[in-house]
C-alpha cells in the first residue's frame, strides 16, 4: 500500500477532498487516503506536515479554494510557500491544488474546474508514487489541470536538433 495524504479546506466552496479520495481509490487499489479538513489555505502547510509525520504520507495533496480578493491571493502565496517549505523540510512532494474564485465565470463553471482540477491532480499524485515514467511520457506537453491543455509548442525535437548540429560539424 502507497499513502496519499489530502489536506483540504472548509473555505473552499466545493468538497475538493471527497473529489481527490475517490478519484486516488478508483485509480489504483493500492492507495491508501488519510485525510484531514482544516479552515483555510494558510492552515494547509501544517496539515500536510502532520500527514507526513503522523500518518505516513508518502505524497499530500493539498486543496484550497481561495477567493477573488487581493488578500486571498496573498494568502494564497504565502500558503504556497509554506507547502514548498514543507515539502523540501520532509523530502516528500506536495501537489497544490488551488482554484482561484476568480478563475470561473459562475458557480458552474467553478464547480467544473474545481472537479477536473482536482481529479487530475489526483491522476498525477498517482504517477508520481506509482507510475513516474508516465510523466515522462507527457513532460514537454503542455499539461493543464482544470481548463484546456495548452499543447507543446512545435519546437523540434531534441533528438532532432542535437541530430542536426552534429551533422554540421561531421
Amino acid at each position: 500500500m502507497r499513502t496519499i495524504g489530502i489536506a483540504d479546506t472548509t473555505f473552499a466552496r466545493v468538497n475538493m477532498g471527497a473529489i481527490a479520495a475517490r478519484t486516488l481509490r478508483d485509480l489504483d487499489g493500492r492507495i491508501q487516503v488519510v485525510r484531514t479538513t482544516v479552515p483555510g489555505v494558510k492552515d494547509l502547510p501544517v496539515a500536510a506536515l502532520r500527514l507526513f509525520r503522523d500518518q505516513g504520507a508518502e505524497l499530500v495533496m493539498a486543496l484550497g479554494m481561495p477567493g477573488k480578493a487581493e488578500y486571498d491571493r496573498t494568502c494564497a502565496h504565502e500558503a504556497s510557500q509554506g507547502l514548498i517549505r514543507t515539502g523540501v523540510q520532509e523530502g516528500k512532494p506536495i501537489v497544490e491544488v488551488f482554484v482561484f474564485e476568480g478563475e470561473a465565470r459562475d458557480d458552474r463553471e467553478l464547480t467544473f474546474l474545481a472537479r477536473r482540477r482536482t481529479e487530475e491532480h489526483a491522476v498525477n499524485a498517482c504517477d508520481m508514487l506509482l507510475h513516474p515514467e508516465r510523466l515522462t511520457r507527457r513532460a514537454g506537453t503542455g499539461q493543464r489541470q482544470g481548463f484546456r491543455d495548452a499543447g507543446p509548442t512545435g519546437a523540434p525535437s531534441p533528438k532532432r536538433r542535437i541530430g542536426n548540429a552534429i551533422a554540421r560539424y561531421a
